[in-house]
């Protein structure tokens, strides 16, 4: 498939471009279309987004632990993961494109024991067959918990 211009879409915003493909993300909806699988079962939440960036939320909780009461390491990469997928969904046509992971690392950096983490996804470069995402975790009082980066490949999909 031959990727035009009108397979990805961006948006004016003021001075800057959004990356989205559709001009709003609804966020409640891209909660809610992860509720029956590892995001929701781990209770991730979408919760905001700019022109480049997404961000969500997951809880330290008896879900997201190891057996010494921290914020489990996969548990922060299920997190990084998911954040970082559903904003590279998010950049192309759906009727004609899937975006799915070919590589994901982390680094963690502090533990946290309860509350939330927030991972605010931030595009670095999105061409036409790969994507890389930037993910950054975050506990509560905005301390660096994890660093994580995505590489995400653009497929056609059999709809098109």
């Amino acid at each position: 498939m031959i990727l035009t211009l009108d397979s990805f879409c961006c948006f004016a915003h003021g001075d800057a471009m959004s990356i989205w493909f559709h001009e709003k993300l609804d966020l409640a909806a891209l909660t809610a279309g992860s509720a029956d699988c590892m995001p929701g079962f781990v209770g991730i939440e979408f919760v905001d987004y700019g022109d480049n960036w997404i961000t969500a939320r997951m809880p330290v909780d008896e879900r997201t632990k190891q057996p010494y009461g921290r914020l489990h390491g996969g548990a922060s990469v299920v997190l990084a993961e998911t954040v970082g997928s559903t904003a590279a969904a998010m950049t192309v046509d759906p009727s004609k494109f899937a975006t799915v992971g070919m590589e994901i690392n982390a680094n963690h950096i502090r533990p946290v024991k309860d509350g939330f983490v927030f991972a605010t996804a931030t595009s670095e470069s999105i061409g036409r067959t790969t994507q890389i995402w930037s993910i950054r975790i975050e506990d509560e009082a905005g301390k660096l918990v994890c660093i994580s980066r995505i590489t995400m490949a653009v497929i056609a999909t059999d709809r098109a």
